[in-house]
């Protein structure tokens, strides 16, 4: 999801519950996404995953943003929309999870525990390293050029 706040670009990410994740930020935020129910097309289960994992669906036009093989070989089929949402208002399904680990004590958890708008350098940095080609290619489709942000070194051939 992104959305346009005047000048600037931002891309929404989430960053995944549960106590595994709870201290990880830099490369630990993800695309909302999920797994397929068997027999469902890849935009519906786009769809419901949003829902389940931000607690609303957004409407508009959904591009494909195609497919990438994630370090684990695990396949994931991104999609992308225009939209809002205040992330305030996040409403994220749980997961059940023993812990602490062997201690036999079930609890929930949060499949989100934030959302977060960020500038597509930022995204960048927060993404999980095998999802960041998705921002390249929704940058690509929509024709966005990120602002230059670094300045040229003097050539060593210049004069002073």
């Amino acid at each position: 999801m992104y959305k346009r706040s005047g000048e600037e670009l931002l891309l929404l990410l989430v960053h995944p519950g549960g106590p595994f994740w709870a201290k990880k930020d830099l490369g630990a935020w993800s695309i909302p996404k999920g797994e397929y129910q068997e027999g469902e097309e890849p935009l519906a289960a786009a769809r419901r995953e949003l829902c389940e994992e931000l607690g609303a669906l957004p409407s508009g036009e959904f591009w494909d943003l195609g497919t990438l093989v994630q370090p684990g070989k695990k396949e994931i089929i991104a999609w992308a929309v225009e939209a809002d949402f205040p992330v305030e208002d996040l409403k994220s399904n749980t997961f059940e999870l023993e812990w602490p680990p062997k201690s036999g004590t079930k609890k929930q958890f949060p499949e989100v525990d934030r959302a977060e708008w960020l500038n597509p350098a930022d995204a960048r940095k927060k993404i999980l390293p095998g999802q960041v080609e998705f921002i390249d290619r929704l940058l690509a489709r929509i024709g966005h050029v990120e602002p230059f942000q670094h300045q040229l070194a003097k050539p060593a051939c210049a004069k002073p």
